[in-house]
């Protein structure tokens, strides 16, 4: 079978690419270890809905659907299993899952291991996810699958003349949860019908986080009554631009989370800042206050960090593309972001909103930035209009309950 074949190469890849880098080596270490986490943590006794999704991006779309079910139907166990380290490791301490692990690879040997002892009742695939083994094996053993935000475009395997075979693995789905209207008749025209278009659970998440984002005295006692710009998941050609107009703007704070917190990278943005600065792990209730630059110098604050702001800027636009522009958006604020947004269908919504905003280079950026700090009507428009987009986009997990509640 040409898709064996296709998963032991990659196997091999992987194992070969573990010589030379950390990566992979953490994945080969972690699929060597699922069998023994397995053996030791299954309950006999419990019966256990199994979430899967590759990588941490994945993982967030579906963790509003575990944690509800985990708070309805307690009486089930729910296993996480992830395939890249980059979910792994950052959410192997999980608290909402009783067993977090990696998914083995695709082969009939390590489908029949892990489907035999886990025995779930039912298992959700999040976006991305069409592993035919363990899909075909699961449809066999009549154990039901959905398959959870997911998006289907013309150019997949599924919609081309050669992946006939392939798409068969789609009717192993007991129904698919689809983010749009394309991917809905995408699938029906190859004969796929169990489809539902519910939306993304991403705009699901961030409410979530934004009702319980945490209360930060330090960023509060810095914010003062100054209009705040802040700055998430920043790169240096961001940084240039956004830090350039601070310097010349005493009339703003700004708050910079960078992408990467290393000692060097702090270092550059601190030498290009010529306005009092602190880093949020050496702020006092005193030296804070007095400064007009925040740097956070460590992680898991940034998406609570955004409620102060009135402005808000999404790194990675001048690089490989930008990153989470919802995050922002939720509290209402308007979002400004970089060129390389074109795939990032959040981006392009919020532009269509007039919530966010693309900034190509300097000059562009202090327009817009003028604009908002003298008009506060115009800022206020675009705060609302992001913040509305978020909410009227809202519900795919209300959604997917009441298709799924009397089955659970």
């Amino acid at each position: 079978m040409i898709y064996n074949l296709v998963i032991y190469i990659y196997l091999f890849g992987v194992k070969l690419a573990a010589l030379f880098s950390s990566k992979p080596a953490k994945m080969v270490k972690g699929h060597r270890e699922v069998f023994d986490i397995l053996r030791d943590k299954i309950d006999r006794n419990a019966r256990y809905i199994w979430f899967h999704a590759a990588s941490l991006g994945e993982f967030e779309q579906g963790r509003p659907l575990i944690e509800r079910i985990r708070k309805e139907h307690p009486e089930y166990r729910i296993l996480q299993t992830f395939f890249s380290p980059s979910g792994y490791e950052v959410r192997k301490n999980y608290q909402g899952a009783d067993i977090v692990c990696y998914l083995p690879f695709d082969t009939p040997r390590n489908v029949r291991r892990f489907i035999e002892m886990v025995n779930p009742c039912m298992v959700f695939f999040i976006k991305y996810e069409f592993w035919q083994n363990y899909l075909n094996t699961l449809y066999k053993k009549g154990i039901p699958v959905y398959s959870v935000s997911s998006i289907f475009r013309p150019n997949q395997i599924f919609f081309r003349w050669y992946g006939k075979d392939y798409r068969k693995v789609l009717k192993t789905f007991s129904h698919l949860f689809v983010q749009n209207e394309v991917s809905e008749k995408l699938l029906a025209s190859i004969g796929v019908t169990d489809v539902t278009i519910v939306g993304d659970t991403r705009f699901d998440r961030v409410l979530d986080i934004c009702t319980v984002a945490k209360d930060l005295p330090l960023v509060k006692a810095f914010k003062g009554n100054s209009k705040t710009f802040v700055a998430g998941s920043s790169w240096g050609p961001d940084e240039d631009i956004f830090i350039r107009y601070f310097n010349e703007h005493p009339e703003m704070k700004l708050v910079i989370a960078p992408h990467v917190v290393s000692d060097s990278h702090l270092k550059e943005i601190m030498e290009k800042v010529k306005r009092p600065c602190v880093r949020y792990t050496e702020a006092t209730a005193e030296n804070v206050s007095k400064a007009d630059c925040l740097i956070i110098d460590c992680y898991g604050l940034l998406s609570s960090i955004y409620r102060y702001g009135e402005i808000s800027y999404i790194g990675g636009g001048f690089g490989v593309g930008i990153h989470n522009v919802l995050e922002a958006a939720v509290y209402g604020i308007p979002v400004i972001f970089g060129p390389n947004n074109k795939k990032f269908r959040e981006a392009q919504h919020l532009l269509e909103k007039k919530g966010g905003f693309e900034i190509n280079d300097y000059e562009e950026f202090k327009r817009l930035m003028d604009r908002f700090l003298t008009d506060n009507s115009y800022l206020q428009q675009a705060g609302n209009a992001a913040g509305d987009y978020v909410k009227n986009n809202s519900g795919a997990l209300e959604k997917i309950m009441r298709a799924i509640r009397n089955l659970v």
